[in-house]
């Protein structure tokens, strides 16, 4: 993949995070799919309208207007909320971005923040003058295919990419048979302890590729320090998990 196309993060934890930017074609894609959703949803609000004013209007005389409003209020609330509602509670996804598999992260790699979702989509009013062409351009100029909206709130869509077939949950790993450590773990040095601690506790915000790729680099590492050959460890991540409680059951923690 060329550089310029995916956005590399080190974490304080020497963790490096590769994160494939997502360009404007699959961002289009994801876009049609909602921009559907929603007209659909707002012919429903007009086909109600239209089916239940008349018999209102009969009994009551301000139905109309009252109806209107509502109507226009619904509508407002499905332009505006639609996409910030949907990236902040699907971390990040919309039904579009789920289609695309797609998804928007903040710049350091963390899951957004409701702020971010809020802010990166109040930009949608500019970014989408021109049928989005303003979104589109801006997008195809930044080096992170970001749009207004992203550059202001912090934020960058990625793509997801797994391996065919291979999906890590947490505890998923005990089911391999862990073969011992046969150094002690208090053989590591608390900074190494610190970094297999920071990645098991934050390995569930990390997309599947990244977190094998991390866990491998951590592994290698740790087997390393304590002479364990690749052939005799278990899953890179149960490896880390048995480590860790080896170091804390040593170190009375």
């Amino acid at each position: 993949m060329d550089p310029s196309e995916k956005l590399t993060i080190e974490t304080p934890e020497q963790i490096a995070l590769e994160f494939p930017l997502a360009g404007v074609g699959s961002r289009g894609l994801a876009l049609c799919v909602d921009t559907l959703i929603q007209l659909l949803a707002a012919l429903v609000v007009v086909i109600i309208l239209l089916l239940t004013v008349p018999d209102l209007n009969r009994t009551w005389t301000n139905a109309r207007n009252w109806e209107l409003a509502i109507a226009w209020f619904l509508l407002f609330c499905l332009y505006w909320g639609y996409f910030a509602v949907f990236e902040i509670l699907w971390n990040g996804q919309t039904p579009g971005k789920r289609q695309a598999k797609i998804r928007v992260i903040s710049a350091s790699g963390r899951p957004i923040t409701t702020f971010e979702g809020i802010g990166r989509n109040v930009m949608r009013a500019i970014d989408s003058l021109g049928l989005y062409a303003v979104g589109c351009i801006v997008c195809a100029i930044d080096k992170k295919n970001r749009r207004l909206g992203d550059m202001v709130a912090g934020t960058v869509v990625v793509h997801e990419v797994e391996e065919v077939g291979v999906s890590y949950w947490y505890g998923q790993e005990k089911q391999a048979a862990a073969t011992p450590v046969s150094l002690p773990a208090s053989a590591l040095t608390p900074q190494e302890f610190q970094l297999i601690e920071t990645f098991l506790s934050r390995r569930l915000d990390i997309p599947n590729l990244q977190r094998l790729q991390s866990a491998q680099m951590i592994a290698d590492r740790i087997g390393d320090r304590l002479q364990v050959a690749k052939t005799d460890r278990p899953v890179d991540e149960a490896f880390l998990e048995e480590v860790s409680r080896k170091y804390r059951d040593t170190a009375g923690r």
